[in-house]
């Protein structure tokens, strides 16, 4: 398995890349004031929208939105991986990639060479092709594909070949010595009987299918019988460059047909991928033999926001259907969009667009596949209906495991509310019945001060027995609090107050997002702010991408605004950061008061989370005693609520 790509090398690199070289090698750019633009080349227009900043090290296209830095406009223009764009650039800049094992042995910076299994592989390929056009006994294979309605020009852009009857055709056109036959048995070609050990083509009398990877090569094969062999479809088996579990056959063909993927449809079967395209459909893909994986639902959100499922509507495809939504879940990150569409009994994707065409295939996506959330309330109703209390309990107790696997916090919680809004329940209130403990009995204590503060505060010495009052504490810091729209201030203390303070931060322009933007363009300034994990308890979703934000600057001095992109490129959090970046490149409308704008909402998260603290021990503290460090820690609050704002 290859090693990982060390982060700071990435960093290095593209501190070594000029991104006008990268995109000018690529497009024409014309010199228009301090930044270039050129035509997009990720979508059509006749006037030039897209730009790159020399200064920012950053491309972004006022006509279809598509920005981000050196490494994303390779990914996205010469449609790479990850790793493989990386190696790309560091060919460009001279430099090897280094790799990192996951155990301590130390790995060769040397960079790696391709498996020799890919060249065996292709040159299989280009004997299966020479075999459709030139094998005597073709004509079954051509009228077969004819039949299904394929011309030559769809069977070139898929590769399609013949593997031709006999035991050793392969084997004896590719093999010369027994190291070769071994080759092609490493490569899946050539199988080996352990009992008698002999050796003959995997493949044989079949229409074979090529398995393209990202870069475009061969790794492996299906094939579909002519005769009445079983199986109908055989698959290669795992080999050291084939992974039935993260390969998708057709998705290199798809990416070559479409200069900009919106929606990736997946269906069951290699014939399913090659007929949609022959009918115009050309953005497919099929999984090899396996049910969909959630490394498949990653590798596709690499490239698109919308996948949708197509399968028949027998017991089969709802099955396949239903395993497609538990692999799919855990992938769901907010702005990621999964569909199902269920087919009439007896029609696969094959038989429905050769009788219907393009134009109605596609209106029927569009009208009848139902959203992932539909989906999965509808088929767990079959099971749990909710038209009774106990329904709704067992509905309620199939699904939350299931929503609480999204890792989109803005879908989860809709989930939830979708959830309440089907059963009536509070499902607020069964998480804390889930996780409440028993209550104690409580000692109420003869005396206390009637201030609210520690006795030790007020010159007492600390009691063992003494616990904070409730009902009498009030905050000492200062800070201006959000108001309603009648100018009473929100009490902190309040829960439903608490939500619409968060929910007045939401929004372009919040304290949060303009802290963030600012720390993102100004990295240094998180040397002078409060440490990353004094601030690690917060949970809302702007408030942890500040977090992180600092976190990762304190961590890496010197950290520059194009190496905090790359840092989370290809992640949700990364698309945020990038948002903010175009920000504030095309506003260009600094404010002169940024930089204490910032630590004021530093400071200002900093109280609150002391707050909440507070909160928390007051809470437990009126079901059971603190214990000695618990006193301490909130002894410690308290004074640091009292400490001037500068002190912090």
């Amino acid at each position: 398995m290859a090693g990982l790509i060390p982060q700071g090398f990435i960093d290095d690199l593209l501190g070594r890349t000029d991104i006008v070289e990268v995109v000018g090698a690529r497009l024409k750019l014309k010199k228009t004031g301090k930044n270039y633009s050129a035509l997009c080349p990720f979508h059509n227009e006749k006037s030039p929208s897209f730009s790159v900043s020399p200064d920012k090290q950053f491309y972004y296209c006022f006509g279809c939105g598509a920005g981000g830095n050196a490494l994303s406009f390779v990914m996205d223009f010469e449609r790479l991986d990850f790793p493989e764009a990386v190696e790309d650039l560091a060919k460009q800049a001279g430099v090897a990639v280094p790799r990192e094992e996951r155990s301590d042995r130390r790995q060769s910076s040397a960079p790696r060479k391709d498996s020799p299994l890919y060249a065996l592989l292709e040159q299989a390929a280009a004997y299966y092709r020479q075999q459709l056009r030139q094998h005597p006994k073709k004509q079954r294979a051509v009228s077969y594909l004819k039949q299904r309605g394929l011309t030559g020009h769809i069977a070139k852009t898929y590769d399609l070949g013949l593997a031709p009857p006999g035991w050793d055709n392969l084997m004896a056109h590719l093999a010369r010595d027994s190291t070769e036959v071994k080759a092609l048995i490493d490569a899946g070609l050539v199988v080996e009987n352990e009992d008698s050990g002999k050796r003959y083509d995997r493949f044989r009398d079949r229409i074979m299918f090529p398995i393209r990877d990202s870069r475009g090569r061969v790794i492996g094969f299906g094939g579909r019988v002519l005769g009445d062999d079983k199986p109908k479809y055989l698959n290669s088996p795992e080999t050291p460059v084939f992974h039935k579990g993260q390969e998708l056959y057709g998705l290199y063909e798809a990416k070559q047909q479409n200069r900009q993927l919106q929606d990736i449809l997946v269906v069951e079967g290699y014939m399913d991928v090659i007929a949609l395209a022959q009918h115009g459909v050309t953005n497919a893909v099929a999984t090899l033999g396996t049910a969909t994986s959630e490394d498949h639902l990653k590798r596709l959100f690499r490239l698109v926001h919308s996948v949708t499922f197509c399968f028949d509507g027998d017991k089969a495809g709802r099955q396949a259907a239903w395993r497609a939504l538990n692999s799919a879940l855990p992938a769901l990150e907010d702005g990621r969009h999964v569909r199902f569409l269920f087919l009439p009994d007896g029609q696969d994707p094959d038989s429905m667009v050769r009788e219907e065409g393009q134009q109605a295939f596609e209106q029927r996506i569009n009208a009848q596949a139902q959203p992932l959330t539909e989906y999965l309330f509808r088929h767990l109703s079959e099971e749990a209906r909710p038209d009774s209390l106990e329904g709704k309990a067992h509905l309620a107790a199939l699904a939350l495991p299931l929503i609480e696997r999204v890792p989109g916090s803005l879908l989860r919680r809709l989930l939830r509310q979708s959830l309440a809004q089907i059963t009536g329940m509070d499902l607020n209130q069964v998480a804390s019945d889930a996780t409440a403990a028993p209550a104690t009995p409580q000692q109420v204590p003869a005396a206390q001060p009637a201030s609210g503060q520690p006795p030790s505060e007020l010159g007492a010495p600390w009691d063992d027995d003494w616990q904070p009052p409730m009902d009498d504490y009030q905050p000492v810091y200062e800070f201006a609090e959000p108001v309603d729209t009648a100018g009473t201030p929100r009490q902190s203390r309040n829960g439903n107050a608490r939500h619409s303070r968060n929910a007045a931060r939401k929004g372009v322009d919040s304290p949060l997002l303009q802290a963030a933007r600012t720390l993102l363009h100004h990295p240094h300034l998180a040397g002078l702010a409060l440490q990353a994990n004094e601030l690690a308890d917060e949970d809302e979703d702007e408030a942890r991408l500040l977090v992180a934000l600092l976190d990762a600057a304190q961590k890496n001095p010197g950290l520059n605004t194009i190496e905090m992109l790359a840092r989370w490129h290809g992640t949700a959090l990364g698309e945020q950061l990038s948002a903010l970046a175009e920000q504030e490149w095309l506003l260009n409308n600094p404010s002169a008061n940024l930089e204490q704008q910032f630590f004021d909402t530093i400071n200002r998260l900093s109280a609150e989370q002391t707050e909440r603290r507070i909160d928390k021990l007051l809470a437990k503290s009126a079901n059971q005693p603190l214990s000695a460090e618990e006193k301490q820690q909130l002894r410690d609050l308290y004074q640091r609520q009292r400490a001037p704002k500068a002190d912090r």
